[in-house]
């Protein structure tokens, strides 16, 4: 073998070992951790109902001017990385915005719609924001755990509910077709991965930083 030959073999090998690598780093990327941040995209008027539905979860105020709206996953990491994100918005712009939560799990989170429905149950209770809370503040803790349905319980008792009630609302199948109406609305706006945030009639995909969330808002407001 001439030692061009081995050169040239060297470089093959390089070169299939990058392409093997780069497959399998793209094949790990999943839409939950989407970060690309547009700088918002127009929802045409004729989609602007399927941003809210009469049974959401909201934190409202009759004088605010904007509306944020989320599409999200409770077993989505990305998800829990914007929550602190949002909290600090729904404090600081209180009375300015209005705030709608809506689900979208994802095919690859296998877990999501027993936390949705643990999520539910609790709020039916009135404690639904407390347990949306709970679930991202120790998403790793249950994620990881075979016996997360009586984690769940165990939050349920925490947070001071009849861990009975919850129990039997959380096995039930009667959040089902909100779940279902959740997610097609999302699909109708073109949703495919989570967070997704609209913010009045302008969709952003993604993590949204602070002060781009913050000047959003301020936009959307004039």
């Amino acid at each position: 073998m001439t030692q061009e030959l081995k050169v040239l073999l060297i470089i093959g090998v390089i070169t299939a070992v990058a392409i093997i690598g780069a497959i399998f780093f793209l094949g790990k990327s999943t839409p939950s951790s989407q970060n690309n941040i547009g700088t918002g995209t127009k929802v045409p008027a004729n989609l602007l109902n399927s941003l809210e539905r009469a049974d959401n979860h909201k934190i409202s105020t009759d004088s605010a001017k904007v509306t944020v709206v989320e599409f999200s996953d409770l077993e989505c990491p990305a998800c829990a990385t914007a929550q602190p994100i949002v909290k600090r918005i729904l404090e600081d712009e209180r009375g300015k915005i209005n705030f709608i939560y809506r689900h979208f799990p994802l095919p690859q989170h296998t877990k999501a719609l027993d936390a949705i429905k643990a999520a539910e149950a609790a709020g039916e209770q009135g404690k639904f924001w407390e347990m949306h809370d709970k679930l991202f503040a120790t998403q790793e803790a249950w994620t990881d755990n075979n016996d997360f349905k009586n984690l769940f319980v165990s939050y349920a008792q925490e947070l001071g509910l009849d861990t009975t009630k919850f129990k039997t609302d959380m096995e039930s199948t009667k959040y089902d077709a909100k779940i279902n109406e959740d997610k097609n609305d999302g699909f109708t706006l073109g949703v495919n991965s989570t967070p997704t945030f609209f913010i009045n009639d302008q969709k952003y995909p993604g993590i949204l930083p602070y002060d781009e969330f913050k000047t959003a808002i301020e936009s959307a407001g004039k």
